[in-house]
């Protein structure tokens, strides 16, 4: 009997009741879209230093940047948990629930905006957001932050550090640039990132299966270049129109009523540890997310044989989480001058 030819496409075969699968292969064209992470997500406008990165480090996970002293930045974004909190929206000062689910951290600084609906440009401003914002961190001022940081002898000195060309270093602007700092070396490369540098066998069979489906589907229209998202802006219900469309995304932000139902396409980096799926974290599983992306996005019925082997390949998306980088760090002690946590 002749063997069935195979020309670049995975063959499975029956051997003994077992299933193998064979001889799958990406071709090379379709790789041309992505690109791997680079170590450092650069910004010439705040080029990291050791001094920089120690202090944005701290001030991630200081409760006292918040109104109550409970809450951090790593209280929504752990990042021991690929950078989200695995629920809907996360709750904030008061107990208040945000209108949004919290995107990863990770692999963030790299992307053309911040926000789902892109309203902050860049890792440095969006710090600011959420420190100020009544449902979320919900300080009263800039000028309370400032108070706080400035109570604490260790932190004054650290801004020193961080900032020796200026002379009044403890200031609300600062205090975002460290944050960015830090958050600009949250990668996590992934057997993705060994494949695209030339290791072929960093995938395997099904994976690299799966990658083909993903493209032959269309979803690297929206999610590719390094990030597998974050590049771009899509009206969620491009095809189809979305049932629940409450939320009016990007229009908030530039009042374009070309904008409505807009949203940044976010990254497909960790993907499948960082759900629930979507804007408003309303649906709990990745397979369900790539079947409704298939419906409404792209128009496409996909089967479950076609979402299965798409999932099989973003779960090799998943990256390793630097933990040196972001093992907690001991924080500055408060002292009296500290300004009293608001009692929630």
């Amino acid at each position: 009997m002749r063997r069935p030819q195979l020309s670049g496409i995975a063959v499975a075969v029956s051997l003994g009741g077992v299933t193998a699968l064979l001889a799958a292969t990406i071709p090379a064209d379709r790789l041309s879209l992505f690109q791997p992470l680079p170590a450092v997500m650069e910004s010439a406008q705040n080029p990291q230093t050791q001094a920089k990165i120690k202090l944005g480090r701290m001030l991630y996970y200081d409760p006292r940047l918040s109104a109550n002293q409970k809450i951090s930045c790593n209280s929504c974004h752990k990042l021991d948990q690929y950078g989200a909190d695995e629920t809907p929206v996360s709750t904030g000062f008061r107990g208040q629930a945000g209108a949004r689910n919290s995107p990863t951290v990770y692999n963030a600084a790299g992307q053309i905006a911040q926000f789902w609906d892109g309203r902050a440009k860049n890792v440095e401003e969006q710090a600011k957001g959420p420190v100020m914002n009544p449902v979320e961190m919900a300080m009263s001022s800039p000028d309370r932050v400032v108070a706080t940081l400035n109570s604490m002898p260790e932190y004054v000195k650290l801004f020193h550090a961080a900032f020796p060309a200026d002379p009044n270093p403890v200031t609300f602007d600062n205090m975002a640039t460290a944050i960015g700092a830090f958050e600009r070396g949250l990668v996590t490369p992934s057997r993705w990132d060994k494949f695209l540098e030339g290791d072929k066998n960093a995938l395997t069979s099904a994976e690299q299966l799966g990658f083909n489906k993903f493209y032959e589907s269309g979803c690297a229209s929206c999610h590719n270049g390094t990030y597998l998202g974050g590049g771009q802006y899509q009206r969620l219900g491009l095809v189809k129109a979305w049932p629940d469309s409450h939320d009016a995304g990007r229009f908030d932000v530039t009042h374009n009523a070309a904008d409505r139902n807009v949203f940044k396409v976010p990254t497909l980096r960790n993907v499948a540890k960082t759900g629930p799926y979507y804007h408003d974290g309303s649906v709990p599983t990745l397979a369900e997310a790539i079947r409704k992306m298939g419906e409404y996005q792209l128009g496409a019925k996909l089967s479950d044989a076609d979402v299965a082997s798409i999932e099989t390949f973003l779960n090799a998306l998943t990256g390793t989480i630097p933990a040196r980088y972001i093992k907690p760090p001991k924080l500055p002690p408060s002292t009296s001058a500290t300004p009293k946590p608001i009692i929630d």
